[in-house]
């Protein structure tokens, strides 16, 4: 099965060689084969200068979910490191709902194609500590999104995979219950989750955005007026709908927002026993030799005007990095909301330096109109832009002194030649920096002894 989304702005789609085109198509294809050769023709076609490859620029996107969760765009894992590489973004990560299927995928294209990349996986989890407050995720008092950043393969340790398969497994869960409180609102159009939702992925882990695409499916095939059907489920004006029906992404919003959030038919207030704990979810990322890291939104809910007793209950637990999404802290109309939301996103960066957290930045890409990379030349970023770039050099330099020698963030040898956070965080940047991407850094780093301390192997990378 193919995605039909194209890589990249459509303008600049347009400019592309139908052949080039058609192959990159093929990165999105969910059949592994296809997008393997599609990739080693591209390379191949790039190595001959017949195709145009942006110049590298100091950019960094390393929040992109893939296929495997949802991408608004439908990239790959492939695809994501192959757009990175024609565009020139310096640094890229995935990072993806609930599984880390893409993960070998995504480092392995980014070895053939040199993008400095990173891999990562997001959930939620419940924190009765902020039982009472809102916190990341909208109208759920103790529900949170948390991540794990630094993953170096797909397989996880045996003790592990019993976490990441309830992960999935609670995720399925809520994903039927939401069917069937839909289907039954919206009979005569119901989908069946098996033969309807999970063929639109190619791991077999949908999301409420898939079901979304499913039930548009499903009306169009079983009721003759899509418009006045959509009008009364939605209760939404029939001029609006039949205007959004031909902007289907905002189509699919709209229908998301109406049937599946919170006030909606297929929505139920979650409670302690739909999530993980924190502590358990921790569990499977150090033991996958990944970093737990906290995620911020905006600053403006109850559970983030208390940041720091957030941050403080977090590292207690493990927690050593934190997520931000920049954009949706400064590219704001409202004047003085992007006032106040950027003095927040300052005020958070001062607080994660002082705490000796590095920064995981990007712009997720699981919605229509999320930007393929930052605008990190925005007068907004500026104070914050060099947080940004240390932070992705950071959790590159620990995924591939993870991958080649097992000596990442988390390895006792990292422990004991670096017992202090900071002192880790310093080093991993510091690789990061003098690290080129690619199958020869690799191996030169393959060929380096294990026992050798931090500063003997930055000298070694840097002759």
């Amino acid at each position: 099965m193919s995605s039909s989304s194209c890589i990249g702005i459509p303008e600049r789609r347009q400019q592309i060689h139908p052949r080039i085109a058609n192959l990159e198509t093929s990165l999105n294809d969910f059949i592994p084969a296809v997008r393997a050769q599609a990739l080693t023709d591209l390379v191949a076609l790039a190595q001959q200068g017949a195709v145009p490859l942006e110049p590298e620029a100091n950019v960094a996107n390393m929040h992109c979910h893939t296929f495997f969760s949802y991408n608004a765009y439908g990239h790959s894992p492939t695809s994501l490191a192959w757009l990175a590489k024609r565009r020139g973004f310096r640094l890229m990560g995935i990072v993806d709902f609930d599984v880390l299927d893409g993960v070998d995928e995504f480092l392995d294209t980014c070895e053939v194609v040199g993008v400095r990349g990173s891999a990562g996986m997001e959930t939620r989890v419940f924190l009765p500590e902020f039982a009472t407050r809102e916190i990341n995720s909208p109208g759920e008092p103790g529900v949170y999104y948390h991540m794990g950043i630094g993953f170096t393969s797909s397989q996880v340790p045996e003790t592990a995979a019993s976490i990441l398969d309830d992960l999935r497994q609670r995720a399925a869960r809520r994903n039927r219950g939401v069917a069937d409180r839909v289907n039954a609102y919206l009979t005569p159009v119901t989908i069946d989750y098996e033969r309807d939702v999970l063929p639109l992925t190619p791991g077999g882990t949908a999301t409420e955005r898939h079901m979304v695409v499913a039930y548009m499916r499903a009306a169009e095939r079983i009721v003759s007026n899509p418009i006045e059907f959509w009008t009364d489920k939605l209760n939404v004006e029939p001029g609006r709908v039949a205007t959004l029906m031909g902007d289907t992404p905002k189509f699919q919003n709209l229908i998301r927002a109406k049937l599946m959030k919170r006030g909606g038919v297929g929505y139920v207030q979650p409670d302690s026993g739909m999530f993980p704990s924190v502590e358990e979810s921790h569990r499977l990322i150090v033991q996958c030799g990944a970093l737990p890291c906290a995620t911020w939104l905006d600053g403006t809910s109850a559970g983030e005007q208390a940041i720091e007793e957030l941050l403080d209950l977090l590292i207690g637990k493990g927690m050593v990095a934190l997520n931000i999404i920049p954009d949706r802290n400064w590219n704001i109309a409202d004047p003085e909301t992007r006032r106040v939301k950027v003095q927040n996103l300052y005020d958070v960066v001062g607080l994660v330096r002082e705490l000796a957290l590095p920064l995981n930045v990007g712009t997720e890409m699981n919605s229509f109109g999320q930007k393929l990379v930052d605008d990190f030349d925005a007068p907004e970023l500026a104070p914050v832009r060099q947080v940004f770039l240390d932070g992705a050099h950071f959790i590159y330099g620990h995924t591939v002194l993870q991958r080649a020698l097992g000596l990442g963030y988390q390895s006792e040898w990292a422990q004991t030649h670096m017992p202090s956070s900071r002192e880790r965080n310093d080093f991993y940047t510091r690789v990061g920096y003098c690290v080129p991407p690619g199958k020869a850094s690799m191996a030169r780093l393959k060929q380096l002894d294990s026992s050798m301390s931090p500063a003997d192997i930055l000298s070694e990378m840097n002759e």
